[in-house]
């Protein structure tokens, strides 16, 4: 039976994914449905950079078909993922329609191929703050995620960004398989979820507006792919909190206090990544994201990824309220 209004199809399913393209041959240029993002970047043992633009690309981009410009935000017409568009009672604003930035070429999210991707050791670990401090975190159901408030209590610097960096937020992207839950993929593989981590580039004393507008770095993302393992206990906390944000607008605050090291691989484990220059994920498709995805993943347990299945997106806007990102 098809979903109502009230209750449209979980969210967080990624936009709709096309078979990687092969990677650019010398000057030659890359299908329309594939277009390359300025830099790209993989690894095997080390960190890596990007190439520039114009050289062969270690990664291809996920195809999104892009329509007419997304029209005017109104209580009866907001964006929402391809799975929500195609439901015939849920009126909204599909990939296809979305406008803004979201027809450039710099588009994320990303295949990366990891058999072009590049090595480059001058990247360096990144310098984690706050990152081990427990707190009972605030979380929302914004009606596009699960958010978690993170209110610039913790930061990043080293991994190659220009600055440090002040967390803002961690979401959730999910689905009902449990191959089906990532934006990005490797290899033209899906994982069953992907967390990102969204921190606010900190501003120099003398930059001024057009500076900070033109950053293509003002966003910088730690990315998560999350595949089937044993429970984590860890992890833990987060997930029965779900249950408390079944439905949009809904708040809570953890019951049990968590730092952000508890929901990530061990930080040994964090050496290893892949980088590229991108975007939002949402409208509108705003180019001014460095993507970190790591390649070490987050282990949950099958029960533990179908907490996040019971949280029911809405028709919300898309519009942000302060510095909360829909990435």
């Amino acid at each position: 039976m098809p979903p109502t209004p009230a209750q449209p199809p979980p969210l967080h399913h990624p936009r709709e994914a096309a078979s990687p393209a092969p990677p650019n041959q010398g000057h030659s240029q890359a299908p329309r449905t594939a277009p390359r993002p300025e830099a790209c970047a993989g690894v095997r043992a080390e960190m890596i950079k990007g190439r520039n633009p114009g050289t062969p690309s270690c990664v291809d981009r996920i195809a999104r078909k892009v329509g007419t410009s997304f029209p005017n935000q109104t209580p009866e017409s907001h964006w929402c993922y391809e799975i929500q568009a195609k439901a015939s009672n849920y009126a909204c604003s599909g990939p296809s329609q979305w406008g803004e930035d979201c027809q450039k070429s710099r588009q994320s999210p990303i295949n990366i191929d990891t058999t072009e991707a590049q090595v480059d050791s001058n990247l360096g670990p990144f310098s984690f703050s706050g990152y081990d401090k427990k707190q009972q975190w605030r979380v929302q159901n914004n009606g596009h995620s699960v958010m978690v408030l993170l209110d610039q209590e913790a930061s990043i610097a080293g991994g190659g960004l220009s600055t440090q960096y002040r967390a803002l937020q961690l979401h959730l992207h999910w689905s009902e398989e449990m191959d089906g839950g990532s934006e990005h993929t490797i290899n033209g593989n899906r994982f069953a979820m992907e967390m990102h981590i969204v921190h606010e580039k900190e501003k120099r004393p003398l930059e001024n507006e057009k500076e900070a507008q033109d950053s293509k770095d003002e966003i910088a993302v730690l990315a998560f792919l999350v595949e089937a393992g044993s429970e984590n206990d860890g992890f833990q906390p987060l997930v029965d909190t779900l249950s408390s944000v079944p439905r949009p607008k809904m708040n809570t605050t953890m019951k049990e206090s968590i730092s952000l090291f508890d929901l990530l691989p061990k930080k040994e484990k964090l050496r290893h990544y892949y980088r590229y220059l991108g975007s939002l994920t949402t409208p509108g498709c705003q180019e001014k994201v460095v993507w970190t995805v790591f390649q070490e993943r987050i282990k949950l347990h099958r029960d533990q990824t179908s907490g996040s299945q019971r949280v029911v997106p809405g028709p919300m806007a898309s519009t942000s309220s302060g510095n909360l990102l829909d990435i």
